[in-house]
């Protein structure tokens, strides 16, 4: 029962990961094309919040299985 609990705790762990970085990546390409002259600065931001993201995700991951 705990395993199968893990694993459904891990499945909406990458879910959500993956809809926050689709979803920043979908602003940020947005925010280019409104305002390409800045363009690098967005990129930059939302390089280093995807890696937040993918941060906080990884020790969500590894909670998880120790918890389970």
């Amino acid at each position: 029962m705990t395993l199968s609990l893990t694993a459904v705790g891990l499945g909406i762990i990458v879910l959500g990961a993956g809809l926050g970085i689709g979803k920043l990546g979908s602003g940020a390409m947005e925010a280019m094309a409104r305002q390409p002259e800045i363009s690098s600065k967005i990129q930059t931001a939302m390089i280093i919040a995807a890696a937040l993201i993918e941060g906080v995700a990884l020790f969500a991951i590894v909670v998880a299985l120790l918890k389970g």
